[in-house]
């Protein structure tokens, strides 16, 4: 499965990552970017790319503008809305290649059957935002650790637009994750008017257990395997139900 590096700046801000091109493609793309004081190239990102791709998705593992103005550190309170435009920026340049790009001559996909975001963290908190803010946007969301609030402030809550977005969210979250309790993310989630779930990840913490060289070896394959059931519900049963009910 050939990974390429990716680089568009005729588009401000500019996209910047690394493409997975699947040997077969289903027609199914992913932007999919990191959380704050991370990068493309975080361990879970790799990991998860990796394993999509080799499902037939197409992905586009990308860094947000604020990591591409400044190689460390976490943005600033001025960098969301910017790092929000990025995210749009990435998931239009997806639109503009071909399904079948990198697969065998013999690949007959000749649209996108789906594009979906995802983000760890502030990634995946400004993916949602945008998505609430733009509903159809993409088919589905990835939310990785999502940030409920600061770690030690839970009355600081990051919830507000939660009751406008109306696109389908995994959220797969540390059952010792300082950012939010189980408890408070599914409460968070009966906010949520589109379809909802919550993959829950015993003992780990905010990195998902993707620290250093540790890694959840069988993760990823969990995480694909739970967002593709989010996604190919009958519409019969696509009505929001919020509950945890995927296997822990």
């Amino acid at each position: 499965m050939p990974i390429r590096e990716f680089l568009d700046d005729s588009v401000d801000p500019h996209i910047r990552g690394f493409l997975h091109l699947p040997d077969q493609p289903t027609g199914d793309a992913l932007v999919l970017t990191h959380g704050a004081g991370s990068n493309a190239k975080a361990p879970l990102l790799v990991a998860l790319a990796a394993t999509f791709s080799a499902a037939g998705f197409t992905v586009l593992r990308c860094d947000l503008p604020y990591r591409q103005s400044r190689s460390y550190g976490p943005p600033g309170p001025g960098d969301a809305a910017r790092d929000r435009a990025g995210l749009k920026n990435a998931i239009a340049a997806l639109r503009n290649i071909k399904p079948h790009e990198g697969g065998p001559p013999h690949a007959v996909v000749v649209g996108w059957n789906r594009i979906l975001l995802a983000g760890h963290s502030y990634g995946g908190r400004q993916s949602s935002i945008l998505c609430s803010e733009e509903p159809g946007l993409v088919s589905g969301l990835l939310l990785l650790s999502y940030p409920l609030h600061p770690r030690r402030r839970p009355e600081q809550e990051r919830t507000a637009h939660l009751p406008n977005l109306r696109t389908p969210a995994l959220f797969v979250h540390g059952t010792r994750d300082p950012f939010g309790s189980i408890a408070e993310i599914e409460h968070a989630l009966k906010m949520i008017p589109a379809h909802a779930k919550l993959l829950a990840v015993e003992s780990a913490g905010h990195d998902l257990g993707f620290k250093g060289k540790a890694t959840q070896q069988d993760l990823p394959a969990k995480i694909l395997a739970a967002f593709r059931a989010l996604l190919d519900l009958p519409a019969s049963e696509s009505a929001p139900s919020n509950r945890s009910g995927l296997p822990r």
